[in-house]
This record gives structure tokens, sequence and C-alpha cells, in this order.
């Protein structure tokens, strides 16, 4: 394969835009060619909330080569990385030196369901776990399309208040991971689209985060983007491809109950893997669509089919830090962008008090601290001291023994039902409060609605839980999960 030299990040692209310019003019009437094909499968080439920046070259023994081309959209990214590719096709010489897949599947029902209309948009970020995916459903038959979501400028906030100057490799959505995804997809020889979502992105993540922060609450900023991108955005995209579902490297079980009439998500094979706690805002019609592959097999079984398979990134390792804060240091984050965006630090200094109410001390904001915490309370003290309460209305910060942040009651809002259609009476169930709890027994039973006068709407909606034992460090702006067995009841958010 013969690809030019690209740039080291791509909002670095339009720096470099007129060194491609001549390519671009020879190859536009080969991507008006491929548009119009595209056009014929019932493709839009151009969509109102997304741009596709690039698709992999494709060839089979009926059509010619294909070059890759670039869409340009509202939001687009201005540039693309140009390159000839030739895939391995099943009936090239080549391809008899691919290992043999057998799947580890235990029973016929465990491999994946091909939807009727057999295009699927798998959502690929670059590791092993998608690209996985990916491949398993192109060995079902599955007529796949690769897509892959750009969200967040790496560089963005690059060197301000000590933010790192390049991006720390092992960040979700890395630059690295979108060529890695390119790769993939012409190894397995399927189209492939970068669908930039960075405004909406921006919008229904980060914007949230800073503003739950500066509230005193701790976000989850990866359930905000299943819920609004990944599985909503997403299927949108899908579908003006000509797909009618996708598939993630997520590791969840979706089975539809007839006798229920409800799709019902479950915990994955591996547990120590299981993502069901990200995905407790997924609604019946995203559902409906989605695929997870991964959900009956272990990490060692993935790894072991991306071997087979003849996958680069079999041995990658997995992505660890939130992909728009590098280092994973929210403090520096938040004052870099807000100083982007023209906007003071809010004034939310206040007073250190311990659980009795007794002043012991000032901090210069309730940003910094979350419930639990222990370092950076800068108050001396004889025993260790954790955050028990963060208020952000008088802006003080409680402060007690680790004791003191176990609690047997939480309440949720902004409530979704997964295995039910609503909460109508008391329910025994397990509630998982954070990624790495293990979930607890409790009742949950609905609560009084937060608007005065209404107990209908879901969004005003309560959940009042009681554990059956004390739970540490019940943390406002977490996700609190409901479990009945494997299956997920629903979830909201604890306030």
């Amino acid at each position: 394969m013969r690809t030019t030299s690209c740039p080291t990040s791509i909002f670095e692209f339009e720096k470099t835009f007129s060194l491609w310019a001549r390519a671009i003019r020879v190859r536009r009437e080969s991507a008006r060619r491929t548009q119009r094909r595209c056009r014929t499968a019932g493709a839009s080439a151009n969509s109102a909330d997304t741009a596709f920046v690039r698709e992999t070259a494709t060839e089979s023994p009926a059509t010619p080569l294909r070059v890759n081309h670039l869409h340009f959209g509202l939001n687009s990214i201005q540039t693309a990385r140009f390159s000839v590719t030739r895939p391995i096709h099943p009936a090239s010489p080549h391809a008899a030196r691919l290992p043999q897949l057998n799947l580890p599947y235990t029973k016929r029902g465990d491999r994946p369901r091909v939807p009727e209309n057999n295009t699927i948009a798998v959502a690929m970020s670059g590791g092993v776990d998608s690209s996985t995916a990916a491949a398993m459903l192109a060995h079902q038959g599955a007529a796949v399309v690769g897509l892959t979501l750009q969200l967040w400028d790496q560089t963005r906030l690059a060197g301000k208040h000590g933010i790192p100057d390049a991006p720390k490799a092992g960040r979700c959505c890395s630059l690295d991971d979108v060529y890695d995804a390119r790769r993939v997809a012409e190894h397995l020889g399927i189209p492939y689209y970068i669908v930039n979502q960075q405004e909406r992105f921006e919008h229904d993540v980060v914007k949230p985060f800073v503003s739950e922060y500066l509230a005193g609450r701790t976000p989850i900023p990866c359930s905000l983007c299943n819920n609004h991108l990944k599985f909503d955005q997403l299927l949108k995209t899908a579908r003006s491809i000509g797909a009618d579902s996708i598939a993630t490297g997520h590791y969840a079980i979706n089975e539809y109950d007839p006798e229920r009439g409800r799709w019902i998500l479950k915990r994955p094979a591996d547990l120590a893997k299981d993502q069901t706690y990200f995905l407790f805002g997924l609604t019946q019609e995203q559902l409906a669509h989605t695929l997870f592959p991964l959900g009956r097999l272990t990490k060692p079984e993935v790894r072991e089919v991306a071997r087979q398979r003849g996958l680069a990134l079999a041995e990658k390792p997995d992505s660890q830090e939130i992909c728009f804060i590098p280092g994973g240091d929210y403090k520096q984050f938040l004052t870099a962008y807000l100083e982007e965006q023209g906007e003071p630090m809010p004034e939310t200094a206040g007073e250190l008090v311990a659980s009795t109410g007794q002043v012991i001390g000032h901090h210069d904001g309730i940003s910094n601290f979350t419930v639990g915490q222990r370092k950076g309370l800068k108050v001396a003290s004889p025993t260790p001291l954790y955050v028990l309460e963060i208020n952000p209305v008088s802006h003080r910060v409680t402060v007690g023994a680790d004791a003191e942040l176990a609690t047997r009651e939480l309440r949720a809002n902004r409530l979704n039902w997964i295995s039910i259609p609503a909460l109508t009476e008391p329910m025994r169930v397990k509630i998982k409060i954070r990624h790495r709890h293990d979930p607890a027994w409790a009742t949950i039973e609905p609560g009084a609605s937060t608007v005065a006068g209404t107990h209908s709407a879901e969004s005003d909606a309560l959940v009042h839980a009681i554990f059956d034992e004390p739970q540490r460090a019940v943390t406002p702006g977490q996700s609190a999960v409901f479990y009945d067995g494997d299956e997920v009841v629903g979830g909201g958010w604890i306030v």
C-alpha cells in the first residue's frame, strides 16, 4: 500500500491542506463516481448532522479499485489522508495464509445475530474489542461498514495549565486509534468512514461534565457519550448510509424477551469487563438496533479471535483515560477549558467543616473535591479525613472519618427503565454505584417528584433506594444502576 505522509494530528491537516490540493483535483472524479454508487445504494454522502471524511478503499472481483476520497460537510475536518489500497480478498492467494477462525461459541444462540437488513455499521474505536466485533460480523456474512467518531481535538488545550503538549499514549479516541481502525478496515476489506461529531460531543458531554464539577458533583462522561452519541447519533448515521443496525465492542448481552415485549440488557460472560454500568441509558429503540458481539466471550477469547483473524492489534492494551482530559487531571482541564471559553472560574471558595459543624479550614473551590476524597484537603488531623458532603449553595465541604462515608440510602433521578416499563411499586434489586463497585442488595421504590404537582414525567421522577448494608461514598453525579440477577432493570443519576 502506498500512502502519503501524514501530519501528527488530525487537526494539523488544515495547515497542510494545500500540499494535497493537487491530489484532491486528480481524485475528484473518482470520488464523484463513488458518491453516485453510494447514493444508488441509499446512502447519503452529506448529512446535516454528520460529515463523512474518509472511506477505506475496497476491492472485489466485480468492481474496480476505489481510491480513498474526501467528503465536505457542514462541520467536516477539511482534509484527509489519501491512500490507494488493495485489501486481501477471499479469492486472493494471500488469503490462504490467514489463520482460520474457530469462534469459541458454546451454542448456536451465542452467535452474533445478523439482522434481516444485512448491513451493519460497527463503531470502530481502534481498539481490539471493536475491531474483533467487526471481524466476527464480517465472518458471519454481514455487510459491515466501519465508523469512527471524531469527538475531540486532542491538541486543543495542549500546553495550557500543565496539560501535556503531546497526547498521551493509551488514551481513548487518539489519532493512533483512528489509524488503527482504518488499518483494520483495510485488512477486513470493508468501507470505513470517520464521522465528525465534535460539536455535539462538546455540547452533550464536555459542557455538562464541566457544569457538574463546578456544581460539586462527580460526572461520568462515558455514560453521557454512550447516551447522546455512540448509540444515538451513531444509529442515525448508520441509517443514512443504508445500515439498520449498529454494533460495538462493549461487553454486554442484548436479547429480546417476547413475553415482556422488551429488549433486555444483561451482564456479559466476562464480569471483569462488564460495561452495562455505562449502558443503562439505552432506550428500547436503541437496543432494538444494537448488537454486542462480544457479550458471551471473555477478554482472552476476544484476543484469540483477533489473532485468528490476523488483526495486528490483537495485543493492543485497553485505553484507560477519559478521551478529552490529558493526563487524567480534571482540575487542569477545567481551568484551561474555561479560559479558552473566556469564562472565569466561578468563585466557590468556602469553609471546610467537620461533621460536627466545626469550621476547621478553608478551601479554594468546590470543584476541587469529590465525595470520598482524602488527598488535597490541606487540613492537619491526627486521623485521616475524607470528603463527606459538598454543598453547592453554601460552598461548604464537610469532612470526617472513613466510617462516616457509609450510608444506607440514595436518591436518583433522570431515570431510564430497560427490563420494566416503569417502577410502580417497591422492588428488590442489586445496585451498582460505581463502575468497580460490587452490586449491593437494596429495595427501590418510587420517590416524590422533583417538581411539585407532577408525578408522571419520567424526567422529574425520583427513585429512593435503601440498602441492606451501608455503602461507602455514595457520590452525587455518579450513576446508580439496578440489577435483577444479570438483567439491567434500569438506572439513574445519584442526587
